[in-house]
């Protein structure tokens, strides 16, 4: 970065800070954690016997540290190529009508929730909402350090077990919702599409009304015929932002598809294209008759469903990649 040319490139200039960015991320916390433990020791040799504030203010410092360590060997799970990227999360409702549109929606507000806590950014991309209530799917960008690493613990199909609200008979009801997480790969994709390969298609802009749901075509669809995979956005200004953002979402999938089929184990996770119903589900959240959230992988669960759905979803994650890390050496 000090050289003199450095700027005359612009697009590469940027690609360089934003290197830099991510390796001060990962970086930075090791050597505050080592700064700190290099205060107590010095505050330590200097502590005089029976100086109990001192004592008690050692004992906070140093349980200040262990907590910056735990998350730094949290951290230390997240080492996969992508895990540092933003991510892109899609939530789909299984069938069930009404019940599942309300449950993706739930699932919506969660993840939402969740990224708020991690000081996240998060950008609708296209939603399409329930006949009724809900949302069918909806396509989110989450953008922060990590937040792929995080959220990849959530691709799969979520399961819900309650008494339902729009049942007048208070019956108890399941309802299913799959997530498919993928990395944002920042700059140019090394990945070649041509053009009779896609299939692009402009509609009107769907929502709940209000004066923020466009008049206008402006709405973009991208097929990739060969592989199926679409992408779509609604939410920008125009139809070529639109555009723009659908076939970076679009590309980064079909670089997320091509990554995981080099990855013999996780090719054959990802080629089971599972039914989003009974049997499937990554996790189940139950309401009624008891309060559960368990998560079928690694058998970590909790009884407070409440803090789940506002986001409180690290203990999950964190038993996720310790599972797949423990697989991988398997």
């Amino acid at each position: 970065m000090s050289a003199q040319d450095f700027w005359q490139d612009s697009q590469e200039s940027l690609k360089v800070i934003g290197e830099l960015k991510n390796l001060r991320v990962r970086i930075q916390p090791f050597k505050d954690a080592e700064v700190k433990l290099k205060d107590i020791k010095e505050l330590g040799d200097i502590a005089v016997a029976g100086d109990s504030q001192l004592i008690l203010e050692l004992n906070n410092n140093l349980d200040f540290l262990v907590k910056d360590i735990d998350s730094l060997e949290f951290k230390l799970l997240l080492s996969q190529e992508f895990d540092s990227n933003s991510a892109i999360l899609s939530i789909n409702a299984g069938a069930g009508g009404t019940e599942s549109c309300d449950w993706a929606d739930m699932l919506f507000r969660m993840y939402c929730r969740f990224a708020e806590s991690k000081g996240y950014k998060t950008k609708v991309a296209d939603i399409l909402h329930g006949e009724e209530a809900g949302i069918k799917n909806v396509t989110l960008l989450i953008e922060g350090p990590y937040a792929y690493g995080y959220l990849k613990a959530e691709a799969g199909v979520h399961r819900l077990v309650r008494i339902s609200p729009f049942d007048s008979n208070k019956r108890r009801h399941t309802s299913f919702a799959s997530v498919d997480v993928t990395p944002q790969i920042e700059g140019e994709i090394d990945i070649k599409i041509e053009e009779r390969d896609l299939r692009i298609d402009v509609y009107r802009s769907s929502g709940p009304g209000g004066q923020s749901v466009n008049t206008t075509d402006s709405a973009v669809r991208i097929t990739h015929l060969p592989s199926g995979i679409v992408a779509q956005c609604q939410n920008e200004r125009s139809q070529f932002q639109n555009k723009q953002t659908a076939m970076n979402i679009l590309k980064a999938k079909l670089y997320e598809e091509e990554r995981r089929k080099q990855e013999e184990k996780v090719q054959s996770e990802y080629a089971k294209k599972q039914k989003i119903e009974w049997g499937s589900q990554i996790r189940s959240y139950v309401m009624h008759p008891y309060s559960m959230v368990k998560d079928h992988r690694t058998e970590y669960e909790t009884g407070n469903v409440n803090a789940v759905m506002d986001g409180e979803l690290d203990k999950f994650i964190e038993a996720y990649l310790k599972y797949q890390k423990s697989n991988i050496k398997n």
